[in-house]
C-alpha cells in the first residue's frame, strides 16, 4: 500500500467488478505504473525521487470506467514486507529502526515484530491503517524482549518510548476484534523518536480547512501558562499535557466582532476542541460566549443508515463561531480539548485564528444514495463512473464562513467527451445544492480529470472556490453492522463507459431553454428510454433543484415513451429568474453483469474441449488440457451466473432542465 519515494514497487489489484483492468493511475505524476507482462492485475509503480511524503489516490480503469480509489502512501525510509508468518514471539520479524513495514492483519492472531533498542535513544512506533482506507482497527502493543507488556495504544496513535537498557524489544499488532485478510492492511513504521505520524487520507470534516490565503505555518507559536496577545492573531498551540488549558488575553472595545475558528481534528487528529470568551470585570472573568462544533450542513444519519441522512459528514468537533464586544475592557480567550482531560500526546496541536469577518465558502461533493422506505444499510463507494444514457446526481454541499449567505452557482469543466454537466445553484443560505453529470447514449469510451468549482458574489467581487469531492473508502453493504467510512478524494476523476448502457434514459424531447411568465403553467415534453425490464407498473418521480423541488412526486407508467411534465409556477412560487433542476427517481430493474463475457467463455470451453481431444494419446499433455477445461468450464459457470438477471435498485436521474421564468406583464388598474 505504499512505498519509498525514488523505489519502484509491484502491486496486485483486487476487488470487486474490476475485470479487463488497463491502466493503473496516481493522483500525482510523481508515480506512475506500468502492466507487468503475463501478469493479471499486476503493476509495477515507479516512484519518483523528488516524490513529496503523503498519501495519494490510486485507481484502476477497468471494462465499467474509472474504479474508486485506494491510498497509496509515500514515503523517505526505507520499506520491507512481511512474508512469513509471525505469530508467535519466536517468529518475531526483526525490524531495523527507521524502517516501514508492509503487511496485513492475520486473522485471529497477533503479528510480532522486534528491534534492538539502545539505552536513552527515543524511538516512535507508529501503525498506519485507518489514514489509509485500511478496515483495520489497530492495536498497539510495546514489549519486552520476554513479550511482557510495557505500554499499549488502542487508538491507533503512537507509542513513544525511550529503552531504560539496551535490549531487544516487542511490538504486537492486532486488530481490535480480531478481524484480518486482504482488507486488513497496515504500515508499521519504527523511527528514531519523536517522529511524525504516517500521513493519511482527510476526512470530509476537512472540506472547510483551510481559508483561502492562510499561510501554511501560524506566525506565532503559544507560550505556557498564558499568553499576552492583540486581535487578529494566528497561533500555534497544542492540547499538552494532559487537561491543558491555553488562556490567551488582550483588550477589546465595544462594538468589534470577532470570528474565532480552531482548527484540530480537520488537521486529522482525534480532538474536540472547545473556546470559552470571558470579559474580566470587578477583579473576575464572566463568561461571554461558548464556542463550540461546526455544524454539518446536512443532516447527517444518525445511525449509518443512509435513508436518514447521507453518511457524509462536513461538520467537524472544530470550532468556528462569532463573538461580540459589549463593552470596553480586558478578555480572555480559553482553549481547551474535551476529550484530553487524561491524554498527554503532544501530537495534539491545534491553530486558532481570531480575526475580523471574512465572508467566504468551502464546498464538498459526493454521489447522492438511495433512500429507501425500509431503509438502505447499503453505503457504497461511487465513483464518477457513467454509463451510455446515464445522468448522476452529486448533492454538494457547502460549509459558510463568517456570515456569508449568498447564491452559489455550480460548475464543472475538464470532462471526458459526451458527458455534460449542469450545476444547479445553492440558494441563498441553503446548505446544499445538486449537481447532474450526463453522459451522452453515444458517448465513446474515455477518461479525465475534471474540476468542480462554486461561484459567488462577496463583496462585491465575484469568488470562485473548488469543491473536493468525497467517496466511502469501503463499500459497507449493510450499515447496521459496520459504520462506513467516507473520506475526501485527492482529485476528481470522470470516467464513462461504453461497455453498459442506463436502464433507463429520461431525456427532454427538445434540448432548449423553456420560457415562461411568473404564475403562468409550463409544459415540458420528455422521452423515455426504457433498455431493462422494470418491476411494478410505474415509478415515482421527484425533482432536485432550487425552487422546483416542491414539485408533488407524480408517476411515470412503465414503458411511456413520452411524458409532459406540467408545472405550476404560481402553485410552486416560482419568483422570475434562471433555473436548473431534474427529475429523480428509484426503481428495480433486472439487471444483468456482463452479459457480453458469455459467448467468450462460451468460445473457451469450446476451445478446451477440443484440446482435450487432440492430447487423448499424450498423458501429460492431455493432463494440462484437462486442466484448462476445468478451468474453462468453472469460469463459463461463474459469467452465466452473474449474468443472470437479477433485482437491482436503481437511482434514475433525468437530463437537467433549464427554465427561465419572466416577470409578469403588469396588471390594469380598473377604474
Amino acid at each position: 500500500m505504499g512505498g519509498q519515494a525514488g523505489q519502484n514497487v509491484e502491486v496486485m489489484i483486487s476487488g470487486e467488478n474490476i475485470e479487463e483492468v488497463t491502466e493503473l493511475t496516481f493522483s500525482t505524476p510523481k508515480i506512475t505504473a506500468k502492466p507487468v507482462a503475463g501478469a493479471v492485475n499486476k503493476f509495477s509503480v515507479s516512484i519518483a525521487t523528488d516524490a513529496a511524503v503523503g498519501v495519494y489516490d490510486a485507481r484502476v480503469m477497468s471494462r465499467l470506467g474509472v474504479s474508486s480509489v485506494r491510498a497509496f502512501s509515500v514515503n523517505k525510509l526505507p520499506e520491507v514486507v512481511r512474508t512469513k508468518a509471525n505469530n508467535t514471539l519466536e517468529t518475531a520479524l526483526a525490524l531495523p529502526v527507521g524502517t516501514i513495514c508492509n503487511s496485513t492483519m492475520t486473522k485471529r492472531a497477533v503479528d510480532f515484530y522486534s528491534f534492538q533498542g539502545v539505552q536513552g535513544q527515543a524511538v516512535s512506533i507508529d501503525c498506519a491503517a485507518v489514514g489509509i482506507d485500511s478496515r483495520l482497527t489497530p492495536v498497539l502493543i510495546l514489549a519486552d524482549g520476554k513479550g511482557a507488556d510495557l505500554k499499549v495504544n488502542r487508538t491507533g496513535g503512537m507509542i513513544d518510548f525511550t529503552p531504560p537498557a539496551d535490549g531487544t524489544f516487542v511490538i504486537k499488532v492486532s486488530d481490535l476484534t480480531y478481524q484480518g485478510g486482504e482488507r486488513h492492511f497496515y504500515r508499521l513504521a519504527l523511527q528514531k523518536g519523536p517522529a511524525e505520524p504516517q500521513p493519511q487520507t482527510q476526512t470530509v470534516s476537512a472540506m472547510s480547512w483551510p481559508p483561502v490565503g492562510l499561510g501554511a505555518t501560524a506566525p506565532t507559536k503559544e507560550t505556557e501558562p498564558q499568553n499576552k496577545i492583540t486581535l487578529p492573531c494566528d497561533i500555534a498551540g497544542a492540547f499538552f499535557p494532559a487537561a491543558d488549558v491555553d488562556t490567551y488575553e488582550f483588550t477589546a472595545k465595544k462594538g468589534e466582532a470577532w470570528w474565532v475558528e480552531v482548527a484540530s481534528e480537520r488537521l486529522g487528529l482525534n480532538t474536540d476542541p472547545f473556546v470559552l470568551v470571558q470579559q474580566a470585570k470587578d477583579g473576575k472573568f464572566n463568561d461571554v460566549a461558548e464556542l463550540y462544533d461546526i455544524a454539518p450542513p446536512m443532516k447527517v444519519t444518525s445511525n449509518g443508515y443512509s435513508y436518514d441522512g447521507p453518511p457524509y459528514d462536513a461538520g467537524s468537533p472544530d470550532v468556528l463561531g462569532k463573538f461580540e464586544v459589549k463593552e470596553d475592557g480586558a478578555y480572555r480567550i480559553q482553549v481547551r480539548d474535551l476529550f484530553g482531560g487524561t491524554r498527554s500526546a503532544p501530537q495534539n496541536i491545534y491553530r486558532l485564528i481570531v480575526r475580523p469577518a471574512s465572508p467566504d465558502f468551502a464546498l464538498a461533493a459526493w454521489a447522492v444514495h438511495m433512500t429507501l422506505r425500509n431503509g438502505d444499510r447499503a453505503s457504497l463507494s461511487k465513483p464518477m463512473a457513467l454509463r451510455q444514457g446515464e445522468s448522476r446526481a452529486f448533492e454538494v454541499a457547502v460549509q459558510r464562513r463568517d456570515g456569508f449567505e449568498g447564491e452559489i452557482e455550480i460548475s464543472v469543466e475538464g470532462l471526458p467527451l459526451g458527458i455534460s454537466a449542469a450545476g444547479l445553484k445553492i440558494g441563498k443560505g441553503k446548505t446544499y445544492g445538486h449537481l447532474i453529470l450526463t453522459a451522452d447514449e453515444k458517448a465513446p469510451r474515455g477518461f479525465s480529470l475534471a474540476k468542480i468549482t462554486g461561484k459567488a458574489v462577496i463583496g462585491g467581487k465575484e469568488i470562485v472556490r473548488p469543491a473536493r469531492v468525497a467517496s466511502m473508502e469501503w463499500p459497507v453493504k449493510d450499515a447496521k453492522g459496520e459504520i462506513p467510512a467516507p473520506r475526501l478524494m485527492a482529485d476528481v476523476p470522470v470516467s464513462v463507459t461504453d461497455s453498459e448502457q442506463a436502464p433507463l434514459s429520461i431525456t427532454l424531447a427538445e434540448n432548449k431553454v423553456f420560457e415562461a411568465k411568473a404564475g403562468a403553467t409550463l409544459k415540458i415534453p420528455l422521452n423515455l428510454t426504457w433498455r431493462n425490464e422494470f418491476n411494478g407498473t410505474s415509478i415515482k418521480v421527484k425533482a432536485y433543484g432550487e425552487g422546483f423541488s416542491a414539485i408533488k412526486e407524480f408517476d411515470i407508467p412503465l414503458k411511456a415513451a413520452t411524458h409532459e411534465l406540467a408545472l405550476n409556477l404560481a402553485e410552486l412560487k416560482i419568483a422570475p429568474g434562471d433555473y436548473t433542476f431534474a427529475l429523480q427517481s428509484l426503481g428495480i430493474c433486472k439487471y444483468r453483469y456482463n452479459p457480453a463475457a458469455v459467448p467468450l467463455a462460451e468460445a473457451e470451453q469450446k476451445k478446451a474441449a477440443q484440446e482435450v481431444t487432440a492430447a487423448a494419446t499424450d498423458p501429460i499433455k492431455k493432463k494440462q488440457a484437462e486442466a484448462a477445461m476445468t478451468a474453462a468450464t468453472n469460469k463459463m459457470k461463474a459469467v452465466t451466473t452473474t449474468a443472470n438477471p437479477t433485482d437491482t435498485v436503481e437511482i434514475l436521474i433525468s437530463q437537467p432542465i433549464r427554465v427561465s421564468v419572466k416577470a409578469a406583464a403588469p396588471t390594469t388598474a380598473a377604474k
